[in-house]
């Protein structure tokens, strides 16, 4: 008797294991397909040139981090760019760039989240901090290298100089421009999150009534 409910037990456990994985998997999807769309819709950075552009595209891989751990946040990062490959003017420097970025955003608040039992406002803080480190390299070594390649370093700076005159450099671009924009991208991304998450976490996890 005993060894016969051992195994129904482990077939149960079994069961709703593969369950959770299935609903997990279809989570992800359907956040990533949120996010691809959310990509195209696209508005002007504040104080930046009009060839700068922000979108709302990592908010659902900030709630798929919190909601399911941060690996799915990261690969519905991962999805979303190799989606946008598809449609790239950049020859995926802009995909590889938008990853690195967004994916440092859900996976360390995903972490954080997490680690310190689920402190929302902490995870998200220090994910839109990490957020902002990412672009700081990815905009000097990724992002500005590539426009150079449509428009001329001095005249790169200078359009970004038109809005914060003592941006003279590119590291100015990054320090003045880049770090401060995706740390507000962040926060302001975090914010929704944070109205939101409360009640998609039960649909997320299928816990929904």
């Amino acid at each position: 008797m005993n060894s016969s409910y051992c195994s129904v037990r482990r077939g149960d456990a079994r069961e709703a294991a593969s369950i959770r994985n299935i609903h997990t998997i279809t989570s992800v999807a359907i956040l990533s397909a949120i996010s691809f769309a959310l990509a195209f819709f696209e508005f002007p950075v504040p104080l930046s040139p009009s060839f700068a552009r922000m979108d709302l595209s990592d908010f659902p891989a900030l709630v798929g981090a919190m909601t399911l751990g941060p690996w799915a946040g990261v690969t519905v990062e991962l999805v979303k760019n190799l989606l946008g490959l598809l449609s790239t003017s950049t020859g995926g420097v802009g995909e590889l760039a938008n990853f690195l970025m967004g994916g440092s955003l859900a996976f360390t608040a995903g972490v954080v989240y997490y680690q310190w039992h689920g402190n929302g406002w902490l995870a998200c803080g220090l994910g839109s901090a990490a957020m902002a480190v990412t672009a700081a390299l990815t905009n000097y070594f990724i992002l500005l290298p590539l426009f150079e390649g449509f428009m001329p370093l001095d005249a790169l700076i200078a359009s970004f100089a038109e809005f914060i005159p003592f941006i003279r450099t590119k590291l100015d671009v990054v320090l003045w421009n880049a770090v401060p924009f995706n740390l507000l991208k962040g926060l302001g991304i975090s914010l929704v999150t944070m109205l939101a998450y409360p009640k998609l976490t039960p649909i997320l996890r299928g816990r929904a009534r």
